[in-house]
């Protein structure tokens, strides 16, 4: 029991720290991070665009990878690499510089990382805990996300003068570099937890087994394309959270502690959200309760599209982002269960998460420059408005494709998963 609580305390933490430092950054400072690497909205999501495309490249293989070798030192490995870069940030590189760290934290969060932290979750769960599972690692990452968020406002807000209102770059840049060495930091410590603590168990095939067996198999599978759509609009949700900084203070007037402040409270709805998402889950259904999450996401990001910041309307908003806050950390709680509830083969977890991460964080490529462009083409309140709009369109498409996923699971030769290649497997720990 101690052991199986430790495992999944270390899935947590090193599962949010490895994205502190291409994410945290930019989704709890964005105003500070444009200002600081004097970047526009558009470059900078031109930046998480080559962060995608190689994350995308990475997905495929790194899901065949953790089917073969120990979780352990995948996530070791992963996480001291991803710290070194953080380094490099710190000395303030231009946009050239930061398109090429973000590739090179495409290859070390993604390849040897992603489908050893969502299989050795899998595993963790067994047969009729999914929900509980991944609504953990994701209500946990937000305890975690939540804590270092916190703990980088207070270094940032320490370092900034009294009067923000006056701050030079140079005072900003300071501030934040704290931020960055305090992420890099600790994705380094987290790497030597997860080596110290991990079993170094591996569930492989025989030798002569190639690292591409199931991929086709897989690739077939209508069920695994409609997981990945349901994982496309909901991590679309998810980024467009890390907007929500800017939001407060192109419209709602805030300073930029402010709104990291703001952001990095509102992060503490994500253990509650996930781990809630995960029981309802467990007690209804997976795709069920993801179909009710998009609808209440739509209605959210409508109103938010329609609401101006006066009066009672500025209330409203603050009700709406919060509410959007929790539908889509309850997404993120759940969308990895549908492994179970697709019943995805356990020799198959890997390269299936591979395969739908492949497909489904495709947003990493397309949604920064499409949100970016939008923003920059009409500044202020409209840029938002035609934000919030582009949501609500993100949203009704998670509701069809979440409606697909369930049509194709009721098909019982659609559903079917062949079974006779587990004989080919067994457990072995080294």
């Amino acid at each position: 029991m101690v052991a199986r609580i430790v495992m999944m305390l270390t899935l947590v933490i090193v599962g949010e720290l490895v994205f502190g430092l291409p994410y945290h950054t930019a989704r709890f400072f964005r105003p500070t991070l444009l200002e600081a690497f004097n970047l526009t909205n558009t470059q900078l999501g031109d930046v998480f665009a080559v962060y995608g495309v190689v994350a995308m490249l990475a997905y495929f293989p790194g899901g065949m990878i953790a089917d073969r070798f120990s979780a352990r030192a995948l996530l070791t490995i992963s996480l001291v690499t991803t710290g070194l870069g953080g380094f490099y940030m710190a000395t303030y590189p231009g946009p050239i510089g930061m398109a090429a760290l973000y590739g090179y934290w495409g290859v070390t969060t993604i390849l040897l990382f992603w489908a050893a932290l969502i299989r050795a979750t899998r595993e963790w769960g067994g047969d009729s805990s999914q929900g509980r599972a991944f609504g953990i690692l994701e209500g946990g990452r937000g305890i975690v996300a939540a804590l270092f968020a916190s703990l980088g406002v207070l270094l940032f807000a320490l370092g900034m003068p009294d009067d923000v209102t006056g701050v030079t770059n140079e005072q900003r840049r300071d501030a934040f570099r704290a931020v960055i060495l305090m992420y890099s930091i600790a994705a380094i410590s987290a790497g030597v937890l997860a080596w110290l603590t991990i079993p170094a168990s591996r569930y492989v095939g025989d030798s002569a087994r190639s690292l591409f067996t199931g991929a086709a198999l897989v690739l077939r599978k209508p069920l695994v394309w409609a997981q990945a759509g349901v994982i496309i609009a909901a991590y679309c949700a998810f980024r467009a959270v890390d907007n929500y900084p800017l939001y407060l203070v192109q419209v709602m007037g805030m300073s930029e502690v402010e709104s990291a402040t703001v952001a990095s409270r509102a992060a503490y709805f994500r253990p509650i959200a996930a781990i809630g998402a995960g029981l309802v889950a467990d007690r209804l259904n997976t795709i069920g309760t993801i179909r009710g999450a998009f609808f209440v996401l739509a209605a959210s990001y409508i109103l938010l599209y329609a609401l101006l910041p006066v009066g009672a309307g500025i209330w409203l908003i603050y009700a709406n982002l919060a509410i959007s806050f929790a539908a889509v950390f309850g997404l993120r709680g759940i969308y990895f269960a549908l492994l179970e509830e697709n019943r995805v083969p356990p020799f198959l977890t890997g390269v299936v998460a591979g395969t739908v991460s492949f497909i489904g964080y495709t947003p990493d490529v397309f949604f920064g420059p499409i949100t970016g462009r939008i923003l920059d083409a009409a500044p202020g309140v409209p840029g938002h408005q035609n934000y919030f709009l582009f949501m609500f369109f993100v949203a009704i498409a998670g509701v069809l494709l979440s409606a697909w996923t369930l049509r194709l699971r009721r098909n019982a030769q659609v559903a079917a998963w062949p079974r006779h290649a587990e004989l080919n497997m067994k457990p072995t720990t080294k």
